[in-house]
C-alpha cells in the first residue's frame, strides 16, 4: 500500500510539474517533473525490448518499477516530445521525464547532454530511422554512458528502431532504406544487408540480432537471412535472431530471465539454428532445417541458455533457392497468430512474401 502511495505522490508531481524546452541546432531538448527530486526506489538491472506500435502498458509499468520510479531520460532522434507526453498520459510513476532529441553527431559530444544521460535512473529509445542512432551515437561518450548505464544495474528499453540497436549485431539501414525479406534472401550480401557490429553492449544479447515490427510486416525472411550471414561471417554458431512483434515486449530481468507482454495476441520469436549455412555468397539463400520458437505471454526464457518452457509454438523452417518452401510459410503464417498456449508442433519450412516490410 505504501509502494502505490508513493508512486501516487511521484505522478501527482510529474501532473503539477511546469513543463520545460528548448531548442538548439544539435538537439531539441523537454522536461517534465522534478528533476532534483530523490528516486523512490532501487533500481534493477532490466531491458525492456519493445518491438513497435502501440505500447503495453503493463510492460512499461514494469520497466518504471525497475528505474525505481525515479528519472526517465527519452532519446529520440525525429519528431519531438510525443513519446513523452504519450508516457506522463498513459504510464507515469517517474519522478521526472526528460527528453533529447538528436539533429547531430555534435549532440552525442555535447557535455549537457552526456550529463542528463549519466544521471537517468531509465533510459528508453524512440523509434524512427535507427541509421541515425548508429551515425549520431556510435563510437562517442554517449554510447560509452548508455553501456555503463546498463552496467550500473539500471534498466534501458527501445521500441521500434530503438530496439533495432540493442543486440551486440544490429540491422542498421544505413543505405536509407528498410530492407524487404524477399530482397534479404535473394542475396545474403547485398548493399541493403548493413550490418552494424560493436555498437551497444547489452547483457544476455553478446551474440543477438533483433528485429522489429515483426509479424506484422512479415520479417522473418530478413531475420534468417541476418542470422545467417553473421554466424557464417563472425564464426559463431550461437547467433540469435529475436524478432518482436507490434504491440509486444519482450522483458528481461536482471538475472536474464524474460517473459512477454502484449496488446492481444503477439510474441518473441527466437530463430537459433546453432550453425552457419553450408554456403552464404550472392546467390540466393538456401538453409534448411532452422527452428523458430515463440514466446507468448504464458512462456518463459532463460537468455543465458536460450531455454524456453511453455513455448507458444515451436516450428522448423527451410529456406530453399532464397525462398521459404510453401510448407514452412504456412507454418510461420499459422503461428502468427496462434490462439492458446499449446504448442503448435511441426518440422515445416516456408515461402516469403513479396510484400515490403
Amino acid at each position: 500500500m505504501m509502494k502505490r502511495l508513493g508512486f501516487l505522490a511521484v505522478f501527482l508531481v510529474l501532473a503539477t510539474s511546469v513543463h520545460a524546452a528548448s531548442k538548439s541546432a544539435t538537439y531539441d531538448y523537454y522536461s517534465a517533473g522534478d528533476l532534483t527530486g530523490a528516486r523512490p526506489g532501487p533500481t534493477a538491472g532490466a531491458m525492456m525490448l519493445l518491438g513497435g506500435g502501440d505500447w503495453p502498458k503493463p510492460a512499461f509499468r514494469w520497466f518504471v518499477e525497475r528505474m525505481g520510479g525515479g528519472h526517465l531520460v527519452i532519446l529520440k532522434a525525429s519528431y519531438g516530445d510525443e513519446t513523452q507526453k504519450e508516457f506522463l498520459a498513459d504510464i507515469g510513476g517517474a519522478t521526472s521525464v526528460q527528453t533529447i532529441v538528436f539533429h547531430s553527431r555534435d549532440a552525442a559530444l555535447d557535455a549537457r547532454v552526456i550529463d542528463i544521460v549519466r544521471r537517468a535512473d531509465g533510459i528508453f529509445i524512440g523509434g524512427g530511422d535507427q541509421s541515425n542512432y548508429v551515425r549520431f551515437f556510435k563510437g562517442t561518450p554517449l554510447n560509452e554512458v548508455l553501456d555503463a548505464h546498463v552496467r550500473a544495474g539500471k534498466p534501458i528499453g527501445g521500441t521500434s528502431a530503438g530496439l533495432a540497436i540493442l543486440g551486440a549485431y544490429s540491422y542498421g539501414a544505413m543505405d536509407g532504406g528498410s530492407l524487404v525479406s524477399k530482397d534479404a534472401l535473394k542475396n545474403p550480401l547485398g548493399s541493403g544487408v548493413t550490418l552494424v557490429r560493436d555498437f551497444l553492449h547489452m547483457p544476455y544479447l553478446g551474440r543477438v540480432i533483433t528485429d522489429t515490427h515483426f509479424a506484422a510486416r512479415e520479417r522473418f525472411g530478413r531475420l534468417v537471412t541476418w542470422v545467417a550471414r553473421l554466424a557464417s561471417e563472425e564464426r559463431e554458431p550461437g547467433v540469435t535472431g529475436i524478432g518482436v512483434d507490434e504491440q509486444g515486449a519482450l522483458c528481461v530481468e536482471a538475472d536474464g530471465t524474460a517473459k512477454v507482454y502484449a496488446n492481444g495476441r503477439g510474441f518473441a520469436w527466437i530463430f537459433r539454428p546453432m550453425r552457419a549455412p553450408d554456403v552464404l555468397d550472392r546467390k540466393p539463400l538456401n538453409f534448411r532445417g532452422v527452428p523458430v520458437v515463440g514466446l507468448g505471454e504464458e512462456s518463459a526464457i532463460d537468455l543465458k541458455s536460450f531455454a524456453v518452457t511453455r513455448p507458444a509454438f515451436s516450428i522448423t523452417v527451410n529456406v530453399v533457392n532464397g525462398e521459404f518452401d510453401a510448407a514452412s510459410w504456412a507454418a510461420l503464417k499459422a503461428a502468427a497468430v496462434t490462439p492458446a498456449p499449446a504448442p503448435v508442433a511441426a518440422s515445416l519450412l516456408a515461402e516469403e512474401s513479396a510484400e515490403p516490410g
